[in-house]
């Protein structure tokens, strides 16, 4: 691994040979099919089917009075798009971390993110009364922000810096602690208990546009912050020591990380909520088609991230005869079995 590493750090080739290279774009092309195909789903599929000739009529030559467009438009849309930014900010964030602490079992709560944003919710919630989703997102992304940068902090203390090893210890002290903090202040009020019970499930129904507004933009940032940090991540790989001897600004790596992983895993547990499993098992699944180049990691897993998410949705929709599933829980149960084959795979855990 350690050559391809190297090679793909430090301003080398892209991949390996042109058979590789061109099987990469092949299987970007077919992610990016796979993606629009899924985003059709989404808005066709729900308590009432809508047929793809009319979820296209209704993007590309819309009538207001037509009960089938609004239903597009006004309802199914922006749940939509809120999925494919969403699951494009878990999955990425779950490869930076993976890459940065060098920790294929990591996800976006080892520095401390969700406990961080559902503390502030809970605190929002509980102690000041808000109940409104709109009404606490600030909270959710100020929290988030606020405890990645005590984690980061606390393992920049000694001489030798911010490591992979003492932001993961310090993000597991910090995380659960806070979340002690939360369980209290949930237990202390039945209504607050009522609220958080399905904030805390992860989902992305009910959403309005106003919500991807401004989760879309700060997503944007980070996913472009993410993929700067991807060559570097690469020279990461080889050690602290080696990446320095080959000119890796490995501080400055480690910032950029965390506040990509901030903005990423903040804003989308702030919009949706936690939802497990997509950023620890998609750069998983990425790893086993394009091996170990950041690049081509973090940029599948852009794509497929918010594939996943939206199937997992859509199955949600239509799993019971009344109601549906919220998407935290169906990611779980199609998350779990996939990363326990996945994981046993020496080739895809290794980094």
């Amino acid at each position: 691994m350690a050559p391809d590493v190297l090679n793909a750090g430090v301003g080398g080739r892209l991949t390996g040979s042109p058979r590789r290279a061109g099987a990469l774009l092949a299987g970007l092309l077919i992610a990016v099919a796979a993606l629009a195909l899924t985003v059709l789903a989404s808005l066709a599929v729900g308590n009432r089917a809508i047929d793809p000739a009319t979820v296209l009529g209704a993007l590309f030559s819309y009538d207001d009075d037509h009960p089938l467009h609004v239903t597009v438009m006004e309802l199914r849309l922006p749940r939509t798009l809120l999925g494919v930014v969403v699951g494009a900010a878990l999955a990425v964030c779950g490869g930076l971390i993976q890459a940065f602490t060098r920790n294929p079992l990591a996800d976006p709560g080892i520095l401390g993110v969700n406990a961080g944003a559902s503390f502030a919710v809970t605190f929002a919630v509980g102690v000041l009364g808000l109940t409104a989703p709109g009404a606490y997102v600030p909270f959710a992304l100020g929290g988030a922000l606020v405890l990645t940068v005590l984690v980061y902090a606390l393992g920049s203390f000694g001489p030798s810096g911010a490591t992979p090893m003492k932001l993961t210890l310090a993000g597991v002290a910090l995380g659960a602690a806070v979340s002690g903090l939360t369980t209290a202040i949930v237990l202390r009020d039945t209504d607050t208990l009522q609220v958080m019970r399905f904030w805390g499930v992860g989902s992305i129904g009910g959403r309005t546009i106003d919500q991807l507004a401004w989760a879309a933009p700060l997503i944007a940032l980070g996913l472009t912050l993410g993929l700067m940090c991807a060559r570097s991540l690469n020279v990461l790989a080889l050690g602290d020591d080696v990446a320095q001897s080959l000119g890796a600004r490995v501080r400055v790596t480690g910032v950029l990380v965390v506040i990509a992983v901030t903005l990423l895993a903040g804003t989308a547990v702030a919009a949706a909520g936690p939802i497990a499993f997509v950023g620890l098992m998609i750069p998983h699944v990425v790893r086993w088609f394009t091996g170990p180049d950041q690049r081509w990691v973090l940029t599948m897993s852009m794509i497929v991230g918010p594939t996943f998410l939206l199937l997992a949705d859509v199955v949600g929709r239509i799993a019971l005869p009344n109601g549906e599933l919220r998407v935290g829980i169906v990611t779980a149960l199609l998350g779990a079995p996939v990363l326990v084959v996945l994981v046993r795979r020496k080739r895809v855990s290794g980094l």
